[in-house]
């Protein structure tokens, strides 16, 4: 440039550090939205079931118990449970049940049961197309 005179060799310097000051205000701008908005959101309410007692006990159940080894057993109006297999569970089901969809079945397992190998067992009934298929539950005091 004509006529500017540089003192020194170096002339201007670039900033190498981050303005913080920016980041900052946009920080504070957010919490202080987060706090004015988060007494106004709505929590969710979950409606649960509940159990209740039947009024009788059906004629015909299966039961599919899920053991603390997570081996399962078949029984059959309260004979004797044979061990099944979970890929022969789904057969073993619809053969009991004899083409009468409404032979109800229930899933018995304990409480140290892992959650997952109760929600396999009852995914597995559900895709062979079986209907009626329900938890037990223990009868807590009231």
């Amino acid at each position: 440039m004509p006529g500017v005179v540089q003192r020194g060799s170096r002339g201007r310097r670039s900033i190498n550090e981050i303005n913080m000051v920016p980041f900052i205000d946009v920080m504070l701008v957010l919490l202080i939205i987060f706090m004015v908005t988060a007494p106004l959101i709505t929590t969710g309410v979950v409606d649960l079931p509940s159990v209740g007692k039947s009024q009788q006990r059906p004629g015909s159940v299966i039961e599919v118990i899920v053991g603390t080894d997570e081996k399962l057993r078949v029984r059959i109006d309260q004979q004797d449970p044979q061990p099944v297999v979970i890929t022969q569970l789904a057969a073993r089901v619809r053969d009991t049940q004899g083409g009468d969809a409404n032979v109800p079945v229930v899933i018995s397992a304990d409480k140290s049961v892992r959650y997952e190998s109760v929600v396999r067992v009852m995914d597995t009934l559900q895709r062979a197309g079986v209907k009626r298929v329900g938890l037990s539950v223990k009868q807590g005091p009231a």
